[in-house]
C-alpha cells in the first residue's frame, strides 16, 4: 500500500507485514498522475499529449484500432450464429443497419429481419417487386394512394406479403424529424432497394474486390426509381430531389460495414489477407470528423485517415473516459517524462 496508516492483524494477533510505497515513488510522479485525473480537459492528457513522440502514439493507436475491430467482430459472430453461418445474410443485416446511419439504424435492422435476403434474392430480376418488399415491410404501403407508382407497389406487396408471411414493422419506427430531406428514411429505403436490385449477394462481390474505387462504385449511381427524383415521401412532391448516396455516406458504409466484415471474415477463417485488406481500406478512407476527433486534433494529434479516427474513438472510449492512463502507452510515457 502507499502509506501504512493502520496495522492489519492476523487471526492470531500478529501484525501483517506491509510494503510501504510512499518513500519508493517520487513525488513528481505522484503529482503527474494526480494532474491527469484532475484535468478539466476533454481527455486527461490533452495538455501533454503533444510532447509524446509520434512513434509511441502511432504504435498505440494501431493497437487500439485492432482492439476496436476485435470487439466489433463479436457482434458479427453473434449474428453469424443466428444465421447458422450464413455470411451473406449476416452482411445484409449489418449493411441494412448501416443504411439507417445513427437515426434510423434500428428500424433498418428490423426491416432486414422482416425480409431476409433469401426472399429478396428470389425477386432479384424484378426491381418493382424488390421495391414493394422493401417499402411494404417498412410499413409505408398501408395508406391509400392516388399516384400510380405507390399504388403498384402496394398491390405487389399485398400478394408478396401473403406468400412469404411478412409482418411489416410499425411505420412509426422511422424518424424524419430534424433531418435533411435527402436523408429521409424513404430516400434511404429507395437507395437500399436499388442496391439490392443491382447487387444481390453483395458480400461475395466485396470479398473479391480489392480496389477502393471499385468498392465505392458498388454504392454509387444506384438505379433509384425516377419517382424519387420528385418526391421525398409518398404523397409529398418536391423539386430536384437527390436520389444518390453522397460520398461521405458511401465512405461511412465502407468503414463501418465493409472494413468490419473483411476483418471479421479474416479472424473467423484465420486468413490474414482479409485482415490486411481491412486495414488498408481504413488507411485509404478519409478520417471521420466529429467532436471527439476535433479535440485530439486540437491537442496535436494528426488524424488524416479513417484508421486514425477509428483508433482515437477507441482510445477515448476505452482508456480516456475510464481514466485507464496506466494501461495506455501514451499515458505511461507522459508519467515517465522528467521535468
Amino acid at each position: 500500500m502507499y502509506e501504512n496508516d493502520v496495522d492489519i492483524k492476523r487471526i492470531d494477533g500478529s501484525i501483517l507485514p506491509v510494503l510501504v510505497l510512499k518513500n519508493r515513488i517520487s513525488n513528481d510522479l505522484i503529482e503527474r498522475y494526480a494532474n491527469l485525473f484532475l484535468t478539466l480537459n476533454d481527455f486527461p492528457c490533452a495538455a501533454q499529449i503533444h510532447t509524446v513522440d509520434h512513434v509511441v502514439i502511432d504504435s498505440f493507436l494501431s493497437r487500439v484500432l485492432i482492439e476496436r475491430f476485435e470487439q466489433k467482430t463479436q457482434a458479427v459472430f453473434e449474428t453469424l450464429d443466428q444465421t447458422k453461418g450464413n455470411w451473406d445474410e449476416t452482411f445484409y443485416r449489418f449493411l441494412s443497419r448501416n443504411f439507417g446511419f445513427k437515426v434510423n439504424a434500428l428500424p433498418f435492422e428490423l426491416l432486414a429481419k422482416a425480409i431476409p435476403q433469401q426472399i429478396l434474392g428470389k425477386h432479384k430480376d424484378n426491381t418493382q417487386q424488390i421495391e414493394a418488399l422493401v417499402f411494404g415491410a417498412a410499413g409505408f404501403l398501408n395508406d391509400r394512394f392516388e399516384e400510380e407508382y405507390p399504388g403498384l407497389l402496394k398491390n405487389e406487396f399485398q400478394f408478396l406479403r401473403g406468400k412469404y408471411h411478412i409482418k411489416p414493422i410499425e411505420v412509426t419506427n422511422w424518424k424524419f424529424m430534424r433531418m435533411r430531406p435527402q436523408n429521409f428514411p424513404t430516400i434511404r429505403l429507395a437507395q437500399f432497394a436499388a442496391l439490392i436490385s443491382r447487387s444481390n449477394h453483395l458480400f461475395s462481390k466485396i470479398m473479391e474486390i480489392k480496389d477502393l474505387v471499385a468498392l465505392r462504385s458498388l454504392f454509387e449511381n444506384l438505379p433509384v426509381n425516377v419517382y424519387w427524383q420528385s418526391h421525398y415521401h409518398f404523397k409529398k412532391t418536391s423539386e430536384g430531389a437527390s436520389t444518390q448516396l453522397g460520398k461521405s455516406s458511401v465512405d461511412n458504409i465502407l468503414l463501418n460495414t465493409v472494413a468490419l466484415f473483411l476483418f471479421a471474415y479474416g479472424k473467423h477463417t484465420g486468413t490474414q489477407v482479409y485482415i490486411s485488406r481491412a486495414i488498408r481500406l481504413l488507411e485509404s478512407l478519409p478520417a471521420e470528423k466529429n467532436a471527439i476527433t476535433d479535440k485530439f486534433v486540437e491537442a496535436g494529434i494528426n488524424i488524416d485517415k479513417a484508421f486514425s479516427s477509428q483508433a482515437v474513438l477507441q482510445l477515448k472510449k476505452q482508456y480516456c473516459d475510464k481514466k485507464k492512463c496506466l494501461s495506455c502507452a501514451i499515458g505511461i510515457k507522459i508519467l515517465k517524462q522528467i521535468r
